[in-house]
């Protein structure tokens, strides 16, 4: 699926696959965020061999009838508050798709799939 904008000099298509990549990458910048969960194991695990990082990896995106929708599974550190990661997180990624790619993402559920020992 693709997000569809108009503008005064036409029509712009942004992948699903390109907001995955944003929020990803903006997700990563947060502080007491270790990592990002796999989705897909199978995917992910190939790319790690190959050596491809895949910044969209734990992100889901999904374009519903009364907005975008976006899930991020992720893994806080140890020690951290895990609702103020959550939050931090929520808020870097509405604010990173607003100027960067002028989306307005209607939901941004985080999953907390794990704790990890920051390195």
């Amino acid at each position: 699926m693709t997000v569809q904008m108009d503008n005064e000099w036409g029509k712009v298509f942004v992948s699903n696959d390109v907001i995955a990549v944003i929020a990803g990458s903006a997700a990563l910048d947060c502080y007491g965020l270790v990592g990002m969960a796999s989705r897909k194991q199978l995917k992910d695990g190939l790319a790690e061999m190959i050596g491809r990082e895949n910044l969209s990896r734990g992100v889901e995106v999904r374009t519903e009838a009364d907005g975008l929708h976006i899930v991020l599974h992720i893994i806080v550190g140890y020690g951290t508050k895990i609702s103020e990661v959550a939050h931090n997180v929520q808020s870097k990624v509405k604010y990173v798709l607003n100027e960067v790619v002028g989306l307005k993402a209607d939901f941004v559920d985080i999953v907390v799939q794990g704790v990890r020992i920051a390195r």
